[in-house]
C-alpha cells in the first residue's frame, strides 16, 4: 500500500513493515512475518520492480515479528539484512528475556494470534547471517536511512530515519494498536524488556524532522515525531 512518494506499507495495522522506493533501488524496513512474503511479491509487481531490486533490508529490532521473511530474502536473493549489534544474537536465535505481558483483552489477543497462524508468525526462522550497525550510522542503501538508537524495548531497538521519504520507522519503540488490547492510538508497546529506558529513549527522535511515523503495529502517524513521542507520554 502506497502511504507517500517513495514510501509503501505491506501487512496491516496487526504487523507491518515498509518499503522505500526510489531510482537506486528498494530498502526494507522490518520483514513482518514469513507470510507478509507474498504480500512483499504483491507490491514489488504494483512497482514493476521484483527482489532482485532490494539493496537493503534494515531491522528496526530482532523480534520474531519483525524478522519474518529475512532469512528467505539473504538466502535466496543475497540481500544484506542489517540490525543493531545489540540485537544480532536475538536475531539470529530468538533468543530473548521474558518479559510481562502486560493488559489484555481476550478478542483481541486472540486476533493477534490468528492473524500471525495465518501469516506463519509461529514458524520463525532466525538469521543466518547479519550486518551489524550502530546509532548514528548512515548505511549505503536508497533513501540513505539513518540509525538512531532507541533501547528499551530491547537493548538494540533502533529508529530508522529516512529523510527522502520523510519518515521515521520505530518498530516496537512505540505503537499505535496495542496488539494485546486493541487500543489504538500512541502509547508504549508490549513486551518491552526496559519500559522506563523506552520512554527515554522517545527523546531521540523528538527532534527528527519528518513527517511520518511508522510503528510495527499500528496505522501510520502522519504527523511529527515530537508529537507523537509527546503523546506516548501523556497517554
Amino acid at each position: 500500500m502506497k502511504l507517500a512518494p517513495h514510501l509503501h506499507r505491506l501487512g496491516s495495522d496487526v504487523v507491518a513493515s515498509y518499503l522505500i522506493d526510489t531510482p537506486d533501488g528498494i530498502t526494507l524496513i522490518d520483514a513482518g512475518l514469513p507470510g507478509h512474503w507474498q504480500d512483499l511479491q504483491r507490491e514489488l509487481r504494483s512497482l514493476g520492480k521484483s527482489a532482485d531490486d532490494i539493496r537493503g533490508l534494515v531491522l528496526t529490532h530482532g523480534d520474531s515479528d519483525h524478522i519474518g521473511f529475512a532469512e528467505r530474502l539473504r538466502s535466496e536473493h543475497g540481500v544484506p539484512v542489517f540490525v543493531h549489534a545489540a540485537d544480532a544474537a536475538r536475531a539470529r536465535t530468538g533468543d530473548k528475556p521474558k518479559t510481562p505481558a502486560g493488559p489484555m483483552r481476550p478478542l483481541a489477543t486472540l486476533g493477534f494470534l490468528t492473524y500471525s497462524l495465518r501469516k506463519n508468525g509461529m514458524r520463525p526462522r532466525y538469521l543466518a547471517e547479519v550486518t551489524e550497525v550502530a546509532d548514528g550510522d548512515v548505511l549505503d542503501l536508497p533513501g540513505s536511512p539513518v540509525i538512531v538508537g532507541m533501547p528499551g524495548h530491547s537493548p538494540g531497538s533502533v529508529a530508522i530515519h529516512v529523510p527522502l521519504a520523510e519518515a521515521v520507522f520505530v518498530g516496537d519503540a512505540l505503537t499505535t494498536r496495542h496488539v494485546l488490547t486493541g487500543r489504538t492510538g500512541p502509547q508504549p508497546a508490549p513486551f518491552t524488556d526496559d519500559p522506563a529506558q523506552a520512554l527515554a529513549s522517545l527523546d531521540r527522535i523528538a527532534g527528527l524532522d519528518a513527517s511520518w511515523v511508522l510503528p510495527g503495529h499500528g496505522a501510520p502517524w502522519n504527523a511529527s515525531p515530537a508529537e507523537i513521542a509527546a503523546a506516548v507520554r501523556n497517554g
